[in-house]
């Protein structure tokens, strides 16, 4: 088969499968997700060696140090990985889950319940370990997948797959309910995104050039999250030593990922006492920080800040600092810059604290904790497949429940509509 006819192929027999896993009990999805972490401990050599073959490629086009080691199938990745999976499996199952129930006048009992999405297609980049992550998530919410890894990741995400699809076997499910495109082709990408008829959610995860490319191609709903912008405000009432401890986990723990802290804006009132020792510390961690003027007027040591700057996700131990005159400036600066992923405030008013969580429109917005708390296990879900900011069908983390809908159930006794 050429690409067309493949993908094709593999969304039919996925939405086949589908049918056949949306009724599955919690007990054969939880088996088949046991047995995968058992089989990937079995399997760890051969895995490793196929992942071999995807470093040494990507070692010998020259990527960088931080890429090489997102693709890597380390021990302890490896580790991580079966530990994830033994944590999905004690998850709570969102399927066949009754939300509400009612009843109308005429006698009619109204209920809805949860059902998976249908065949989702998860597009992602080169770190195989999602590759679990992704398929073991949509299995236990009742969900088929067909992953479109990076061309860097092929032979660690085919090794991964067939792990996953020998226990679905070994289950009696259908092994097409967790696929991964053989192809590094961007033809296969495309062709994946119009298969409207066959395939329910886009998923994409990775970069925002790849989200911006699936949203811009797929006729198929698409869970997008182009970036992270995410804001702390010092308030004029913030306990100062919290805010120190807050802003600098929030930059510095991990720079190069979304939920990392890219402007900190501080209250005018508290920036003569709070800016110096931050900026001071900033500097110790080598943390390059883009400032407004008055911003510079208390340390002129600090790089002006650009208009760019302002609406920039870094990824890197880069920051841009602005002192605002009060609560509403900051909001102000919020709703034009940010990307609708993370905010915070600092401050012991409990009246402005609720006003923050009110008037700030992001997936996640926190009270004194650092903006790294955007994570589904952070959170509570146990694990996520990844974090939507558009709202639509779900806004944030997107754990097992939102990787389910709800359907209208009704029962009767012979009612009939006049």
């Amino acid at each position: 088969m050429n690409i067309p006819e493949l993908v094709q192929h593999m969304a039919r027999e996925a939405k086949g499968a589908a049918r056949h896993l949306g009724t599955l009990s919690r007990e054969v999805k939880d088996r088949i997700i046991l047995r995968v972490a058992e089989l990937i401990k079995e399997r760890q050599a051969q895995i490793q060696a196929a992942n071999r073959l995807d470093v040494e490629a990507a070692q010998a086009q020259g990527h960088a140090a931080a890429f090489i080691d997102r693709l890597t199938l380390s021990d302890k990745v490896c580790d991580s990985m079966i530990k994830g999976l033994k944590e999905v499996a004690v998850l709570p199952d969102p399927v066949g889950t009754v939300t509400g129930m009612w009843v109308r006048p005429n006698g009619l009992k109204v209920g809805k319940q949860r059902i998976p999405l249908g065949v989702i297609g998860f597009i992602y980049e080169s770190r195989p370990n999602v590759t679990v992550d992704a398929a073991a998530l949509c299995l236990k919410s009742g969900n088929t997948v067909i992953l479109k890894g990076g061309k860097e990741a092929l032979n660690s995400n085919l090794a991964l797959a067939q792990v996953m699809r020998d226990a679905l076997a070994e289950a009696g499910v259908p092994q097409a309910a967790v696929q991964v495109i053989p192809s590094v082709a961007r033809e296969a990408t495309l062709e994946l995104l119009k298969q409207d008829d066959l395939v329910d959610l886009i998923i994409p995860r990775g970069g925002e050039g790849l989200i911006r490319f699936v949203a811009e191609h797929s006729r198929i709903p698409v869970l997008k999250h182009y970036k992270g912008v995410c804001h702390i405000f010092v308030d004029e009432a913030a306990d100062l030593d919290m805010a120190e401890e807050v802003c600098f986990n929030a930059k510095v723990q991990r720079p190069g990922v979304c939920n990392a802290m890219e402007t900190m804006l501080v209250h005018e009132a508290a920036a003569p006492d709070f800016l110096p020792r931050m900026i001071a510390r900033y500097q110790k961690a080598q943390v390059e920080l883009r400032g407004c003027p008055r911003t510079r007027e208390i340390d002129p040591l600090v790089r002006p800040a650009q208009e760019e700057d302002w609406g920039a996700e870094f990824l890197d131990l880069i920051l841009a600092v602005k002192v605002v005159p009060d609560l509403n400036a900051a909001l102000e600066h919020i709703a034009r810059y940010s990307s609708n992923h993370t905010e915070a405030i600092i401050t012991r008013d409990y009246a402005r604290a609720q006003r923050f969580l009110q008037e700030v429109d992001s997936s996640v917005v926190l009270v004194n904790a650092s903006t790294r708390f955007n994570d589904g296990g952070e959170l509570g879900l146990g694990a996520e497949i990844g974090i939507n900011t558009s709202k639509l069908h779900a806004f944030g983390p997107m754990g097992l429940e939102e990787l389910t809908t709800t359907k209208f159930i009704v029962y009767g006794n012979g009612q009939i509509r006049t």
